[in-house]
């Protein structure tokens, strides 16, 4: 069974196998277009890649351009964009590309790294334990914080049915159940290899890494926060991994369940149709990923 993950985008999902990925859009007329694409991944060439820690942070940067180039399309399918020879656009320019990868990224490492050690340090606190855990107790606060409020915004709500949408065509692909509508509806809307349950678990782990250098003065404050994240999405991605292995094992499902809950403010129940839209896009990676080919060792998140 390929291992499969997903990321909803405008009225659509993209679904990631392996070895390609496939976005579906529901376009404004009704129809259900999609792109498909082979991914080209460093770890299935370089054996360091794929080392524990390491691998973690090349699926997550491979994640997010796939993620971005899959919004891309998304967004022009769905407004039905047209080029000057009539085709739709499909693709962002890779100057775009790396452009708003460096937005998204620079403003939440901002936001929810360097904005609460700030926050904190500006606190009477003296001793450093109790530094790193106000820090992070302010981190995780923010982010829960952000995620509520963006689930009050109605534009959105599409978007986190999407989402739940994502999940259950995975959770009935991996329960061996048959991928219609009317099945995958049955399963949960929720998924431990999310990247929302992702995001809370580098924000807990921070605590522990963070711990081994007190409180810092402010200029070594933000360079670690900074340049340690690599290490830390490292560390949450090979617990998010493991989990997703272990669903079967109540100890480690208690201990994620804080990741699992907050997943119901990013998701809501799908429709039928955005379900139907899911399962294309499973299907066409599944049916990809049968072709022959040189296969790849890239990990994926639901």
């Amino acid at each position: 069974m390929a291992n499969v993950g997903g990321q909803a985008v405008l009225e659509g999902v993209m679904m990631r196998g392996p070895g390609t990925w496939a976005v579906a859009v529901r376009t404004p007329s009704g129809e259900i277009a999609q792109v498909s694409r082979p991914i080209d991944s460093a770890m299935a060439r370089h054996f360091f890649f794929r080392l524990p820690i390491v691998r973690g942070v090349m699926a997550l940067g491979e994640s997010l351009a796939i993620g971005f180039r899959a919004l891309a399309i998304s967004a022009n399918y769905a407004s039905r964009q047209e080029g000057e020879d009539g085709e739709v656009e499909t693709e962002l320019s890779r100057g775009a590309l790396i452009f708003a990868f460096a937005v998204a990224i620079g403003f939440a490492v901002m936001v929810f790294k360097v904005g609460p050690a700030l926050i904190t340090d500006a606190l009477p606190i003296s001793s450093g334990g109790w530094f790193v855990i106000v820090e992070g107790l302010i981190r995780v606060t923010m982010f829960v914080l952000y995620l509520a409020l963006i689930s009050l915004l109605p534009d959105l709500r599409r978007v986190f049915q999407y989402h739940a949408a994502e999940h259950k065509a995975i959770n009935a692909y991996e329960a061996g159940e048959p991928l219609e509508p009317e099945v995958v509806q049955r399963y949960s809307l929720i998924h431990p290899r999310c990247g929302t349950a992702f995001l809370l678990w580098v924000m807990v782990l921070a605590v522990f890494v963070f711990a081994f250098f007190g409180r810092p003065a402010w200029y070594w404050l933000i360079a670690t926060r900074i340049l340690l994240l690599p290490l830390i999405a490292g560390l949450a991605y090979e617990l998010i991994r493991f989990a997703g292995k272990h669903q079967d094992n109540r100890v480690l499902m208690t201990l994620l369940a804080p990741g699992l809950w907050l997943q119901r403010l990013t998701t809501r129940e799908p429709s039928l149709d955005q379900l139907e839209v899911s399962i294309r896009a499973l299907r066409e990676v599944l049916a990809l990923e049968k072709a022959p080919g040189e296969p790849s060792l890239v990990e994926v998140m639901a």
